[in-house]
C-alpha cells in the first residue's frame, strides 16, 4: 500500500502529533508500505527530501511563530506537488486540523483528479488556546468543515474527541472512526519505583493552556519536587511564576534522551498533567503503562477511560487504563482507517 501522510512538522522536531505520525509511518514502512510524510520545516527556505529510517519525508517550508499555525509558503509549488503526490497514493492521512499547512495540503489532495481515500485525524482541542487564536478559530472552522466533508474516514484517538466531533460536526458523524494511540514497545520493560519519591514529572509542550501552575501548586502541597521536561512558548512565564509560589521546588529540564525520560517517568511519585485541553495525552499514557500514578484533569481521564479517584476540584488520581502497543495500534489503522 502506498500511504502518505500530511503532517504540520516532523522528527526530530518534538510534539504529540510528530510523535504519533512517527511511530505509525515507520512501522508501515518495516512492515513494506511505500510511505511518505510531507511536514512543514519552519528553518528552511525551500522544500528538500529525506529519508529517515525508511520513511521518505518531504519537507515543505512554512512561518511557524509560536511553534503554531504553520502558515504555508510556496503555495502555487505545493499545489502542483499536491497533484503528482495524489496520483502515487493509495491512501492520504492528514493530521491536524489546527496546522494551516495540513489542512489546505489536505485539500489540495482531495480536489485532485486521482481522488485517493482521504483520513483525517484532527487532533481536535474545539477552539484556539488564545484570545488571537479562538478569533481565528470562528473563521478556520469552515476550512476544517470543508475538509472533514472531503475525507473518507474521520480518526477520534478517544470516544471522548469522537463525541465531540459530532457535535461540532455533524455532518461527519457518520464517518468517525475510534482508534486509540498507543505506547513504544520499550515503556512495558519499565515498572513503577517511585513509591517513595520525591518527585512528581510533567513531560510535554510548556503552553498556557497546558495549566501547569496548577501542576506547581500541588507539588508544593504535597511537599514534592516537580520535573518539568520539555519547552514552548509559556516558559519564561511558568519560571516566574514557580520562582514565586515555589522556590526551588521545580526543575526545568530541556526533552530527555528516551532512556532517561522513562527512567525519570518510573521513580517519581506521580505524573501530572493538569491539561484539559488533550486529544489523548502520550505521557500519560506511557506513564499508566508502566503503573505510575498519573494526576490528571477530569477530560484526560475520560479520554483514556482511566480508573482514577477523585483528587481535588478537577483533577484525578489514574492508575489504570486499556493501553495497547503501537504495534497492536498499526492493525487498526489497516482494518479501520486505510481500507
Amino acid at each position: 500500500m502506498r500511504i502518505l501522510f500530511i503532517a504540520p512538522s516532523y522528527y526530530p522536531h518534538i510534539g504529540g502529533v510528530e510523535y504519533v505520525v512517527k511511530s505509525i509511518s515507520e512501522r508501515l514502512a518495516k512492515a513494506g508500505h511505500e510511505v511518505t510524510v510531507v511536514a512543514g520545516e519552519p528553518n528552511t527556505d525551500r522544500p528538500y527530501e529525506e529519508v529517515v529510517n525508511s520513511v521518505r519525508v518531504v519537507r515543505w517550508p512554512v512561518w511557524s511563530p509560536g511553534n503554531a499555525y504553520h502558515i504555508l509558503r510556496k503555495r502555487g509549488e505545493l499545489e502542483k506537488f499536491s497533484k503528482e503526490l495524489a496520483g502515487e497514493a493509495d491512501v492520504v492521512h492528514v493530521h491536524s486540523v489546527h496546522s494551516i499547512f495540513t489542512v489546505y495540503a489536505g485539500l489540495a489532495l482531495a480536489n485532485s483528479s486521482t481522488s485517493p481515500r482521504i483520513v483525517v485525524t484532527p487532533h481536535y482541542h474545539g477552539t484556539g488556546h488564545t484570545f488571537v487564536r479562538r478569533v481565528l478559530w470562528i473563521f478556520w472552522r469552515w476550512r476544517v468543515a470543508e475538509l472533514l466533508k472531503r475525507a473518507s474516514a474521520v480518526h477520534a484517538v478517544s470516544k471522548r474527541e469522537a463525541s465531540i466531533l459530532a457535535s461540532h460536526y455533524p455532518e461527519a458523524r457518520s464517518k468517525i472512526v475510534v482508534v486509540p494511540n498507543g505506547v513504544d514497545e520499550d515503556v512495558l520493560s519499565y515498572r513503577w519505583q517511585g513509591q517513595s519519591s520525591n518527585y512528581m514529572v510533567y513531560a510535554g509542550r510548556v503552553e498556557k493552556y497546558k495549566r501547569l501552575e496548577i501542576a506547581v501548586n500541588i507539588a508544593k502541597e504535597l511537599n514534592l519536587k516537580l520535573l518539568i521536561i520539555g519547552k514552548g512558548p509559556y516558559g519564561e512565564k511558568l519560571v516566574r511564576y514557580a520562582g514565586k509560589v515555589y522556590r526551588g521546588g521545580v526543575e526545568f529540564l530541556e526533552p530527555q534522551p528516551r532512556q532517561k525520560y522513562l527512567e525519570l517517568l518510573s521513580r517519581a511519585r506521580y505524573a501530572i498533567n493538569p491539561s484539559r485541553h488533550e486529544a489523548f495525552s502520550i505521557f500519560t499514557t506511557e506513564a499508566l503503562a508502566m503503573g505510575t500514578p498519573a494526576i490528571i484533569s477530569i477530560e484526560i481521564a475520560e479520554n483514556l477511560e482511566a480508573r482514577a479517584r477523585p483528587l481535588v476540584k478537577d483533577l484525578v488520581i489514574a492508575e489504570k487504563a486499556p493501553i495497547r502497543t503501537w504495534n497492536e495500534i498499526l492493525q487498526l489503522y489497516l482494518d479501520k482507517l486505510y481500507q
